[in-house]
């Protein structure tokens, strides 16, 4: 049984290219994503390792308002650092003062980074500092710095040169040294401006009262948990002391829980696409070639071959294909992970990502998954092929059925009502899950009744055809009508493709008219001076008050961002004056007032969940450890643009030394020109880093031009799936040409030209990929309907995109039946017709 499994792959190598090529796509994907996010965790970890330098324990505020991996904590009394050097066993303390310090480039605007934009002091102890010098010197005057490398190039700075650091007040400095983080240019593009302890605390701590932490070396001998054991007893309430161990692992797991978590779960199901993609291709391919093989199998089955050796025989078959494919699979990720890798350092997502790691477990996971795809896609037809009886060796058999049953039609039908009320229930009540199980049901009810829909949709698309290409066209069209059960399942794994990418261009069609409906819902002003998302950034609320004196302003109010405590979980909140903020937003105040500027506001659903309402007093920790009672005075409905939470800026400033705002928000006079407000805050913002002084419309833009790198990857690996879908197709076709190589030469010898049976060919391509691109239109919208209604997301698909899509889907259909086309118009005459 062996040497005929052998045998037959060595005979049929070229129909099983297709099967090989769809399993090794697939692996490849799958590899390439999980290195990827072993090699993203191990650079994290490096950097969340080196962080800390030599440092054995670390002494900080204990109240954590973040659930971000370097989130900020308050600062703590200065005189903690001299109990700390007392403590027996400690070699050399240093404080750390850190905070918000955004660097200007040469021309005077903010360095932008992904990462916090952050100042502090220079450690000289070059054990506890992470960084080293590249270039020049230490700082000793407080206007004195030292920049990160990256951020040298990038604001075209050098040493010597005069710049500023906003704290946010402007300071101006002067750069004396470069500096390097290990061996990298940066702390992934977290910007660090290093000032003497001096200048830290004057510029970032604003006095010598307050530190941010202290470093803390061990002497030779001394164990980090000993030694923070004894440092602990002399630290005040609030303040606590870990391990440089205990702060990597609680680094690491911050991270693991949060973004690695998120971004694997999303490289996983791009993987998953791609081989539910593959299994469909290879499906096909087995059923066609064991439809082929009926008369093979049923001479097997005559001369004394089981059921279960046939079957066997088709396993062994697909074994062989799906190990020599996942093991081509697993060096195919590797280049795979590797220009990924590229892409991801292209788009800048903060990470230096050095070199590949590839883990046990990428192997433990992609071989079984390779293996267990083709086998299971394969079990189909090997099940039908054992059940050919003997007989069959003796007379023509029906290599497919011509019709699909009508069980498949109830049970599909069925299913479908199920799938479609489920995500329609799940859009119209919100419930994600629920609309969510509804999209798994949906794609399998499509396939389902795919072969269902395949005679008559074929028959409907390829009407053109006939009609504009006469002949051709009309076989053609009889072609992809003659096996319905083949031609769904070509056209099923381009459905699943296209409807991924589709769904995804739905979904975040509709996510940017969300944006666009919450900003011209709350905010009717025709200006927004946006210093962006970054956590660090933002401009001195002074800039606020200057703009309202500007003649061409009615109403202007600051608005940002902080992390705190509400209610015991660590929360972001919105900080501005409630009373400035009404006149240029409509929060749609379902409940008190905003009027005063001392109120405490929260949304209606962060009321409903807890139970709040006006006067309800709830409890909030500040970063800097001090706790006290909030009154809601407000509920709104509209958050939009302020969250959950809106916090008074009176309340929020008495907690920080580093107050800032994010967005400015510009109402301006009756009869004022935009034209010349924008020019008059354009220069009035200049002195605060230029922040960007956008339209409205601008300002929406820019909401989601941050996913725009993040997407097109995305993209990228979906057309990865689009391309196995059209392989499939292409190897369909050539399993078909094959079939019908007789037909083929009998159609020459009564006149048909080789244009025109490259014709029929290409023709009945693309009316397959089209019957698959419509069914994956359709699936995508109605999914990114359902999906996004759930998430209370108006629907807004993207008409243009959604029209390329049709009509790369279309022209794919031709590409793919290249090779098939010429390889059917090349068929030798008096070969064809003499072919079994």
């Amino acid at each position: 049984m062996t040497g005929l499994v052998f045998k037959e792959l060595w005979g049929r190598k070229r129909r099983m290219a297709g099967s090989l090529m769809a399993v090794f796509l697939g692996v490849t994907f799958l590899t390439g994503t999980l290195v990827l996010g072993d090699t993203l965790a191990a650079s994290i970890d490096g950097y969340v390792s080196s962080a800390y330098g030599d440092t054995d324990v670390v002494v900080r505020n204990a109240t954590r308002v973040s659930d971000a991996p370097w989130g900020a904590r308050g600062q703590i009394d200065a005189s903690v650092l001299d109990g700390v050097r007392q403590v027996k066993g400690v070699a050399n303390a240093e404080p750390t003062i850190e905070g918000s310090g955004q660097l200007l480039a040469k021309d005077g605007t903010v360095i932008p980074s992904r990462g916090p934009r952050t100042a502090g002091n220079w450690k000289t102890d070059p054990k506890l500092n992470p960084y080293r010098l590249a270039e020049g010197r230490a700082p000793r005057a407080p206007d004195e710095v030292v920049i990160d490398r990256m951020f040298a190039d990038e604001g075209h700075l050098k040493v010597g040169d005069r710049t500023a650091v906003l704290t946010p007040e402007k300071v101006s400095v002067t750069v004396v040294g470069i500096s390097m983080f290990g061996d990298e240019e940066a702390f992934g593009e977290t910007s660090f401006t290093a000032f003497s302890l001096d200048g830290a605390r004057r510029h970032v701590a604003k006095g010598a009262d307050r530190i941010s932490g202290v470093a803390v070396r061990a002497e030779d001998g001394v164990d980090q948990a000993e030694l923070a054991s004894r440092v602990r007893p002399v630290l005040p309430a609030g303040v606590q002391a870990l391990t440089k161990k205990a702060q990597v692992e609680e680094g690491m797991s911050l991270v693991q829980n949060g973004f690695l978590r998120v971004f694997r779960t999303v490289l996983a199901a791009f993987g998953g696409v791609a081989l539910l993609v593959a299994a469909f291709s290879i499906h096909n391919t087995f059923a066609i070639t064991m439809a082929q093989r009926t008369r093979e199998s049923a001479l097997l089955r005559a001369l004394g071959a089981g059921r279960r050796q046939v079957v066997t025989i088709v396993g062994f078959e697909a074994l062989v294909i799906g190990a020599t494919a996942t093991l081509a699979g697993l060096a195919g990720g590797l280049g795979f992970a590797a220009l990924l890798r590229e892409l991801f350092i292209r788009f800048r997502i903060g990470i230096a990502l050095e070199g590949l790691t590839v883990a046990a477990t990428t192997f433990m996971i992609a071989v079984p998954v390779g293996l267990l795809v083709t086998l299971a896609a394969a079990l189909g037809p090997a099940l039908k092929a054992s059940r050919v009886p003997p007989l069959a060796a003796l007379r023509e058999v029906a290599a497919e059925t011509s019709r699909p049953s009508e069980t498949r039609l109830i049970v599909g039908g069925v299913f479908a009502a199920v799938a479609v009320g489920t995500v329609s229930f799940g859009a119209v009540t919100g419930q994600m899950a629920m609309a969510a199980a509804g999209a798994v049901m949906t794609v399998v009810s499509m396939v389902v009744l795919g072969p269902v829909a395949a005679r008559p949709v074929a028959a409907l698309l390829g009407g053109p055809a006939a009609r504009l290409r006469g002949v051709p066209g009309a076989l053609a069209r009889d072609n992809a009508t003659r096996s319905p059960a083949r031609t769904a399942g070509a056209a099923t794994a381009l459905m699943i493709g296209v409807g991924v990418v589709t769904l995804m261009t739905v979904f975040l069609g509709s996510l940017r008219a969300s944006l666009e409906d919450g900003v011209a819902g709350s905010f009717k002003g025709p200006i927004v001076v946006d210093a962006g998302t970054n956590e660090t950034g933002g401009f001195a609320t002074s800039l606020v008050r200057e703009a309202a004196e500007l003649p061409q302003v009615g109403d202007v109010a600051g608005m940002g961002t902080g992390g705190m405590r509400v209610n015991g979980e660590p929360s972001t909140v919105s900080v501005a004056d409630p009373s400035s903020l009404r006149r240029v937003l409509d929060l749609d105040v379902t409940q008190g007032g905003l009027n005063d500027a001392g109120t405490f506001a929260v949304s209606k659903k962060a009321a409903d969940d807890n139970g709040w309402r006006v006067g309800t007093a709830v409890g909030v920790r500040f970063a800097d450890g001090a706790s006290q009672k909030l009154t809601v005075g407000a509920v709104y409905g509209n958050t939009d643009m302020t969250g959950d939470y809106l916090v008074p800026r009176s309340v929020w400033d008495a907690h920080t030394r580093q107050p800032l705002d994010t967005r400015a928000f510009v109402e301006l006079k009756p009869g004022a020109s935009v034209a010349s407000a924008r020019q008059a805050l354009t220069a009035l913002a200049k002195p605060y880093g230029a922040p960007a002084v956008e339209s409205r419309d601008e300002f929406v833009a820019a909401q989601t031009e941050e996913m725009a790198g993040f997407i097109s990857v995305v993209y990228g690996m979906l057309i990865l799936a689009i391309v196995v879908a059209l392989l499939g197709i292409a190897n369909t076709l050539s399993l078909a040409v094959h079939e019908r190589t007789r037909e083929l030469g009998l159609l020459r010898a009564v006149g048909a030209t080789r244009p025109q049976i490259r014709s029929m060919v290409r023709w009945e391509s693309v009316i397959v990929a089209l019957f698959g691109t419509g069914g994956g239109l359709g699936l995508g919208v109605f999914l990114g309907w359902g999906l996004g209604a759930a998430l209370g997301n108006p629907f807004a698909p993207p008409a243009a995109q959604v029209a390329v899509i049709a009509g790369v889907g279309a022209v794919a259909g031709a590409l793919a039946a290249i090779r098939p086309a010429r390889r059917a118009a090349r068929l030798a005459i008096l070969s064809a017709i003499a072919a079994p």
